[in-house]
């Protein structure tokens, strides 16, 4: 049984509790609500994970033996980087907080300090272990296009490109690299980011989004060339019923990770 602390408990963090809620091998013990966490963060905590101690931070706790951040891109700052230097292994699926300049390296270095590891979980794309694997033989070029209904683009920069509520065809808002694309659009970041991250790099990965009122998914598409040959994956996330710009598959892969470390055969 591991003992685990779970950061938030919004839309994905719930998903997660309520999948494992019933798991004999996997344990929450704290669930994490960062300050400024919805309220009914709280109440959603509580009903799925009823034996967790609900805190606001896990620098005075003992005995967490993961930690599994679900919480977006301040919760690395504020709670990742610190667990590392202390040893805790951690899970992150806010990969697109190492769009910022230099988080990657603090993050591997704060693992370091603490001699332990985190891992960046794939979320709403897959083909990551083919990308990374490729990228040992060389890689020339990694072009990612991202496809969401109009209104998943509420409240981002896309509405200064064009008028979300009246498209009638898909509309191009974004063409440009991956460290720009998480810049401009950093709730929409985290899939670029993890395969700039398996892949040859924020500045050499190029990014498409569409804002396409024909699909009713979020649709990903990846091209990528090299010494290895050639890979294409379109990939058609349902979205999360609670919250429309999150894909279902982040919570998935989010429970997919944590089943391998509590499961002897893992995949």
């Amino acid at each position: 049984m591991i003992r685990i602390a779970m950061i938030g408990c919004g839309a994905i963090g719930a998903g997660v509790l309520e999948l494992l809620q019933d798991d004999p091998d996997l344990h929450f013990d704290w669930v994490v609500l960062p300050t400024g966490e919805h309220p009914g963060a709280c109440d959603a905590a509580a009903r799925l994970a009823p034996r967790a101690r609900i805190v606001h931070s896990i620098a005075q706790e003992h005995g967490v033996e993961l930690l599994v951040e679900c919480a977006g891109h301040a919760a690395i700052e504020q709670h990742v980087l610190p667990a590392l230097e202390r040893g805790i292994p951690c899970l992150v699926a806010s990969v697109g907080a190492l769009s910022v300049p230099g988080m990657a390296q603090r993050l591997e270095q704060a693992a370091q300090k603490g001699g332990t590891q985190v891992q960046l979980l794939s979320g709403a794309i897959g083909g990551i272990d083919a990308l990374a694997a490729a990228r040992v033989g060389g890689l020339d070029s990694v072009v990612y296009s991202g496809r969401k209904p109009p209104g998943a683009w509420k409240g981002t920069p896309a509405e200064m490109v064009c008028d979300l509520d009246a498209l009638t065809q898909a509309c191009l808002i974004f063409d440009g690299n991956a460290e720009e694309a998480a810049q401009l659009y950093p709730k929409n970041a985290n899939v670029a980011a993890t395969l700039s991250l398996a892949g040859i790099g924020l500045q050499r990965t190029r990014v498409q989004l569409f804002a396409d009122p024909a699909v009713t998914e979020n649709v990903h598409h990846v091209e990528a060339r090299g010494a290895f040959g050639s890979l294409e994956l379109t990939l058609r996330g349902k979205p999360l019923a609670a919250n429309p710009k999150t894909s279902a598959l982040t919570v998935f892969s989010v429970v997919r990770a944590l089943a391998n470390r509590g499961r002897a055969l893992a995949i």
